[in-house]
């Protein structure tokens, strides 16, 4: 009996190794630049912008706030702490955009997010969530940029 199940845990070990195949293509300097681990993936946090409770009507002050967070996401994407933002359409959640942050704490993502004046101002709360994705987002801002017609 002990024989078959050392035989049975050799075995299950085998078909374990001999499914993990080496990707040909794997670049450990890149892997590397961008802090992938070994399954190419790293830690983020996500930030949801919602509809905050601070109610700024139309005019100088909130295009004023507006132009600080286009400026903050700038700044944060030429740093290379922000690797995805965008605007949600409307939607019953008051969800209004997203972040991903390149920084692997909570406390780091509130650090940043200190710099946008539409989140000073309340007129976006956010949800910050630890998040676990692929390092290649780091990528993604140099792609974006090279797409990008008009810059804000």
């Amino acid at each position: 009996m002990k024989k078959n199940l050392l035989v049975s845990f050799f075995f299950l070990i085998s078909l374990n190794l001999i499914s993990q195949q080496v990707n040909s293509e794997y670049d450990s300097l890149l892997a590397r630049k961008l802090g992938a681990d070994e399954n190419g993936m790293k830690n983020y946090i996500f930030v949801i912008l919602k509809t905050g409770p601070a109610v700024i009507e139309p005019g100088a002050k909130r295009d004023s706030l507006f132009r600080g967070h286009m400026a903050n996401i700038n700044k944060l994407a030429s740093e290379g702490k922000l690797v995805v933002a965008g605007p949600f359409d409307k939607n019953q959640l008051n969800y209004r955009g997203l972040f991903i942050l390149n920084v692997r704490t909570i406390d780091e993502a509130k650090v940043l997010l200190e710099g946008d004046p539409t989140v000073k101002e309340k007129i976006f709360d956010t949800e910050l969530i630890p998040w676990y994705g692929s390092a290649a987002l780091g990528e993604y801002m140099e792609t974006a940029n090279k797409i990008t017609r008009f810059r804000h």
